[in-house]
């Protein structure tokens, strides 16, 4: 038609730049055979633009104001916005413009009624849906009426939830422009919504119909209920109509049926499940709208397993249903991963995993499947995280999902015995201390040998390094002592509850284990603000630098740039004191400046690289304690462990057969301070090593940059490890669309909540603790370390913003190793997701900290401020005010 006008059957996916999202989908649904799309035109994005270049100056001044107003701040974004609205609103409609829409309407019928209705650049997308933030009017009669709605329609990419919603979303306003569809109205009998996957379970097999009679607006403005079908393989699976329609629904079965039949069409096109906005007339289905549900989380995706897997992970592959553990709550980081991070995880772990939504899973459905083993993997993961074995214990229970077992093979012949399990490790601080010191010995060599490396040599060093790291993480003797330390506390535990009455005795008499590398983390940042609490003026320097927490340049570097030498802690150098207090934190950072928060994902800023992310612990070190209160926290733990060995034992001895209880119990005692503390000494080496390789990748990218391949370092995590590896030895290029698109990705899966468990056809599971042992109201956790405890919440979301007083209580999502110099100074934790035995409860339970994990939502539930009490031994948080 025009540059300004186009009629609907001429757009498609690729047009959304012209189109906005909602015309393009149409015109891309008008392409699918049996698909009926009212028909109509589009206003373009020229037109928009064309409408803005008259705009006058404090439009755009307008514009600049709001770009700069915080997301948080509603009250600015409501008063700006409606300055913009009201600003476009009053540009007349161009004569150019305006022409060609008249003629088009004159073409599709001048009187009739249209639906005229926003459709945005940055609308529909698969990562962000943009449903309901611009506006739509029916029932629009002449053109006059039109054109004053495709005026309200552009003034619409700025209401007060659109705005808020592209500022949520890291999108900036002017990259965002407005289209508007002008489509003739269908005066349905029904009309309604389709989802092709559960929005709820995220179910991929089962849709939802919602259907009312007439128009579908009085369903979306939520003034009807509606009949809702559920429709799983071909067939209406439940089924729940309103009161008033109960004799007669809106829609027969055989309607809903087909009309999902032509969902899955559309489904089909567009290579994702869709939410469907149709309506029934004339005995036949007209879609006026589909969109992505972005809500789903992605099913897993099968990647190639470098190594042969071994029998233990012989589940990843292979076709028909599947079941996937989340690794991320095993590892306490359920953010998502950058895609190097998440491609290094993959090369180094221990099993396959398979990444969906930014984030890692294993594939446990042969496991299920197999009643030999299904018993052994219930068992560990219930003592870990009940919710997750909930959760299978579902799928399990569910006729059909799972493979059937394989047949046992025939009885072979008598022949020499299998392999014996490996001798038990002998309690004995030497075992320890021999494993940490092969861990050392294997780093040292690591960094070493890589600092010679470049180029194609690099990335063979580094492909042979992953095979070594995963050997040593394989060694037998590690998993040994690991789990020699959990099993003895689960004797304990077991044991002593059994004979004395006594829940979770095991959390004291672990108190200061030796050994600790986490702990000693946290511990040893007291020992740093011992330094500098003498001196006043590196006091104030320090709370200046906290202040700036989160302000670009901070540390002088760019994201991920080392700040040794440079930064804050060159400043110190300059006051009294500073000298001692820099000497300190570089100390700290020497042994512990790996670490951060979400370490698992190598593309994660360390501590080494922002020393200024440890600046607000110290400060609560400085402010909350006296010096010495290291020592003096060891010493105590260690004589209440002390303590608790000799009441529980001297309590057994008065029991029948009291001194072997007694005996056995001593035996258990002893190798659980012997080995529990190595819990935590593996993911150091881990992090510790990840940290070399991101060194190494990095200067390799900075090489990239140089020659032209890379824009800037940080570009590097958005490519595979592999992708990385290409473009440095082979191809010397880099797509940029690849980068911006992985960009993309990521910013949407940073809104996904992952579940813990996932199924094949999509279903998102989280299990329940079923328990009717709390009070009425309390939220209820996984119990991981004893003792009650009342106090204030505080609800941080990030640690760098962690504001603590002496006697708070943590409410957070998850903590991982680096949260640690948080726990010193708090009196209780509670956590959304965690288990009995990550780290930290293992850090809880070594500080004595009554903590609950696992304890759903959690940061919402709980206000920040408000009064709890945190019953660690009960696993339950009740709330006071």
């Amino acid at each position: 038609m025009s540059t300004f006008v186009r009629d609907l059957r001429e757009g498609d996916a690729a047009q959304v730049a012209v189109l906005g999202g909602k015309a393009a989908h149409l015109g891309e649904l008008s392409r699918i055979e049996g698909v009926r799309v009212p028909v109509g035109f589009c206003v373009t994005t020229d037109a928009f633009r064309r409408v803005l270049a008259e705009a006058p100056a404090a439009l755009e001044d307008g514009i600049d104001r709001l770009r700069r107003v915080r997301p948080g701040d509603r009250e600015a974004i409501r008063t700006l916005s409606a300055e913009v609205r009201r600003a476009i609103e009053a540009i007349p409609v161009p004569d150019g413009v305006a022409a060609r829409i008249t003629d088009a309407l004159a073409r599709f019928g001048e009187e009739a009624a249209y639906a005229v209705r926003s459709s945005a650049t940055a609308e529909d997308m698969p990562s962000a849906s943009f449903a309901g933030q611009q506006d739509t009017y029916l029932d629009v009669v002449g053109p006059a009426a039109v054109l004053r709605h495709i005026s309200r329609c552009w003034a619409s990419l700025f209401t007060e939830r659109a705005v808020t919603y592209r500022q949520s979303n890291g999108i900036d306003h002017r990259t965002v422009h407005m289209a508007v569809v002008v489509q003739r109205m269908v005066f349905p009998q029904a009309a309604g919504v389709l989802f092709t996957a559960d929005p709820l379970t995220g179910d991929r097999k089962a849709a939802t119909v919602e259907a009312v009679p007439g128009l579908g607006e009085a369903l979306v403005s939520g003034l009807v209920n509606p009949d809702v079908f559920k429709v799983r393989h071909g067939e209406v699976v439940a089924k729940e109509t309103d009161a008033q329609r109960r004799e007669q629904p809106t829609l027969t079965d055989a309607q809903a049926v087909s009309l999902v039949r032509l969902g899955r069409r559309i489904e089909a096109h567009f290579g994702r499940p869709q939410d469907i906005e149709w309506c029934l007339a004339d005995g036949d289905f007209h879609i006026v709208q589909s969109r992505p549900i972005t809500t789903l989380f992605p099913v897993p995706v099968p990647v190639p397993v470098p190594v042969p897997v071994s029998d233990l992970d012989a589940d990843a592959g292979g076709d028909g249903n599947r079941v996937y553990v989340s690794v991320g709550h095993q590892q306490m980081m359920t953010d998502p991963m950058k895609p190097l991070g998440l491609s290094v995880w993959q090369l180094t772990a221990m099993a396959p995993m398979q990444e969906a939504g930014g984030r890692l899973f294993v594939d446990v459905t042969g496991r299920l499947a197999s009643p030999a083993s299904r018993v052994g993997l219930l068992d560990l993961i219930g003592r870990g995280d009940p919710l997750v074995r909930d959760a299978l214990e579902t799928v399990i229970a569910r006729d059909g999902f799972l493979p059937s077992p394989p047949e046992p093979p025939a009885a072979a012949p008598a022949g020499p015995p299998a392999d014996r399990a490996p001798t038990p490790l002998e309690t004995d601080p030497a075992v320890v201390t021999e494993l940490v010191e092969r861990s050392r010995r294997s780093l040292a060599g690591l960094e070493r040998d890589v600092r010679t490396k470049t180029g194609p040599e690099l990335f063979d060093f580094l492909s042979e390094a992953f095979q070594e790291h995963k050997r040593l993480l394989g060694d037998p003797q590690i998993l040994q002592a690991v789990m020699a330390g959990m099993e003895a506390t689960w004797w304990l535990n077991d044991n002593l509850r059994a004979w004395l009455g006594e829940k979770n005795a095991a959390d004291t008499l672990t108190l200061s284990a030796p050994g600790n590398v986490t702990s000693e983390m946290g511990l040893a940042l007291l020992d740093v603000a011992d330094v500098i609490r003498p001196w006043p003026e590196v006091v104030a320097f320090l709370q200046g630098v906290a202040g700036m927490q989160g302000v670009e340049g901070v540390e002088g570097v760019a994201d991920g740039e080392e700040a040794e030498g440079g930064g804050f802690l060159d400043g110190l150098a300059k006051l009294p004191g500073g000298s001692e207090a820099r000497a300190a934190i570089e100390d700290y950072l020497g042994r512990y400046g790996m670490r951060c928060a979400g370490e698992i994902d190598i593309t994660r800023p360390r501590w080494r690289e922002r020393p200024a992310t440890l600046v607000p612990a110290i400060l609560d070190n400085v402010r909350n304690f006296r010096p010495g209160a290291a020592e003096r926290r060891f010493e105590q733990g260690l004589r209440r462990a002390r303590e608790k060995e000799r009441e529980v034992l001297s309590r057994l001895r008065a029991l029948p057969d009291g001194e072997r209880k007694a005996d056995e119990t001593k035996r258990m005692i002893d190798r659980v301070r012997t080995f529990i503390g190595y819990r935590e000494y593996p993911k150091y080496d881990i992090v510790s090593r990840s940290f070399v390789y991101k060194q190494a990748l990095l200067e390799e990218a900075e090489r990239l940059v140089r020659a032209g391949v890379l824009a800037e370092r940080e570009d590097a995590f958005h490519l595979t490890f592999q992708e990385l590896r290409e473009a440095a030895v082979r191809s010397h290029r880099v797509d940029d669309r690849l980068i911006r698109r992985r960009k993309d990705e990521f910013r949407s899966y940073r809104a996904l909540t992952p579940p813990r468990v996932l199924t094949s056809d999509g279903e998102a599971l989280d299990g329940s603790y079923r328990r009717d042992d709390v009070p009425a109201g309390a939220l209820v956790g996984l119990p991981v370390s004893a003792g009650t405890v009342e106090g204030r919440a505080r609800v941080v979301l990030d640690m760098a913003d962690a504001d603590l007083e002496a006697g708070d209580i943590l409410v957070t999502v998850f903590t991982d190793p680096s949260w640690s110099p948080l726990f010193v100074g708090i009196t209780a934790m509670v956590t959304e997701v965690g288990g009995l035995m990550t780290h930290g409860a293992v850090i809880a339970r070594e500080y004595g900290l009554p903590a609950v994990v696992g304890v759903a939502r959690a940061t919402r539930l709980i206000r920040d401020g408000q009064r709890i009490r945190v019953h660690g031994t009960d696993g339950y948080v009740e709330l006071l005010d």
